[in-house]
């Protein structure tokens, strides 16, 4: 996207480089990475930047001008609501394909929305081996908000411990190490101490919750939640004493229900020059013709599980009357390659803004990002296998 910065970062690249940084990730805790890192990071240009920002602006006001918990009264089944629910989500993540307008700029368009956290310690992790490794101009960052890398990662701590020692914080989720993000998880713990715990490991006592630390019975105070419901439903083989369903005496780190709330459900409501056109499919009197042009998407799933690009009213009609209203249509974008590979090629990019949003404050504020690459029709790292120049990644950001 910035030719001569492309050319000085590409000009400089090495396998046996890449190789030694691919090592240095593995090896740095132990902890081999089960998905594809790309060999380059996205720079992202101070036009791009601004449409961008622009785009997340549009969003963020649209969840802070609207009653949101009204509007999606319905986006969380009746068995799946969580208790003690707070004012609003503490973390949110936009996901936005980078495209060609018809000006010929580049332009952020919206793929989707949650409220949940993603990889926040890992992101910075990378960033740090990136620029370990190989030619990274120091006029790009990929932190927000006045952030430096200890600043960050002081706010990172401040966020997920609440007023708590890190002893009585979890960060939980369905078998962690198994994970495709278990790094994540590894790096979260050596930043602030919060231990990846299972489900399945924490007790319950009445309404008090315990986990077993190096032998010793410990009290839970608060929770970071990493468990996708879509997931947890699936897992009928878990034996818990929790349910995240039941009361109990404990803070959320991002109360599950806003994984529900602030997802795909909520972007046919939302009108920018940013977000492509987008129906539940209960709103249709008659499915569009072209559905070659639309994207057919469960509203709560995750890794593009259950998404199908290039539907057919066969595959509608397949899905059950009643539950329709949890599926939408959703206008295709046109992703544009814009990232030069030494072979060559292009490749198509996907940046996801990560925000804070604590309870003192307003608004969310915006804080890292993360970047995927592709060579296929999804961006998704299962849909990439055997390719290179694909993968996880980082976005910079050219500074002002």
């Amino acid at each position: 996207m910035i030719p001569e910065i492309r050319q000085q970062y590409n000009h400089s690249f090495t396998e046996e480089k890449y190789r030694l940084f691919l090592q240095d990730l593995d090896s740095s805790f132990n902890m081999p990475i089960s998905f594809r890192v790309a060999e380059s990071p996205v720079f992202i240009p101070s036009g791009l930047k601004k449409h961008i920002f622009a785009a997340c602006d549009d969003i963020i006001n649209f969840l802070l001008s609207n009653n949101l918990k009204e509007l999606t009264k319905n986006a969380i089944p009746p068995h799946l609501l969580v208790p003690a629910e707070d004012a609003h989500t503490t973390f949110l993540g936009i996901d936005f394909a980078i495209c060609r307008n018809e000006s010929g700029e580049l332009v952020p368009q919206l793929i989707e929305l949650q409220g949940f956290p993603s990889l926040f310690a890992y992101q910075d992790f990378l960033t740090q081996k990136y620029r370990q490794h190989f030619a990274v101009p120091e006029n790009f960052s990929h932190l927000f908000s006045g952030l430096t890398a200890d600043t960050y990662r002081r706010r990172l701590k401040k966020i997920l411990l609440g007023n708590h020692q890190p002893e009585n914080v979890v960060l939980l989720e369905i078998e962690p190490y198994k994970q495709n993000t278990a790094i994540d998880f590894i790096v979260t713990e050596h930043y602030t101490g919060i231990k990846p715990v299972c489900i399945t490991e924490i007790i319950r006592e009445g309404k008090k919750l315990y986990y077993l630390r190096n032998g010793v019975k410990t009290p839970v105070y608060r929770i970071y939640n990493r468990i996708i419901f879509d997931e947890f439903t699936q897992r009928t083989d878990l034996q818990c004493q929790f349910h995240l369903t039941e009361e109990v005496e404990v803070e959320w780190a991002g109360h599950p229900n806003w994984f529900m709330r602030i997802s795909k459900f909520i972007m046919p409501f939302m009108n920018s020059p940013y977000i492509p056109q987008c129906r539940l499919l209960t709103d249709f009197e008659q499915y569009p013709a072209d559905l070659d042009n639309y994207v057919l998407k469960p509203l709560f799933s995750f890794s593009g599980s259950g998404v199908i690009f290039h539907p057919t009213q066969a595959d509608i009609d397949a899905i059950p009357v009643q539950e329709r209203n949890n599926f939408m249509l959703q206008k295709k974008v046109q992703y544009e390659p814009v990232v030069q590979t030494t072979d060559g090629g292009l490749v198509k990019t996907e940046v996801r803004m990560m925000y804070f949003w604590e309870p003192e404050l307003d608004r969310p504020e915006k804080v890292i990002s993360l970047a995927r690459f592709s060579r296929a029709d999804l961006i998704g790292v299962k849909y990439n296998k055997n390719k290179t120049w694909v993968g996880g990644s980082v976005a910079l950001f050219e500074t002002d």
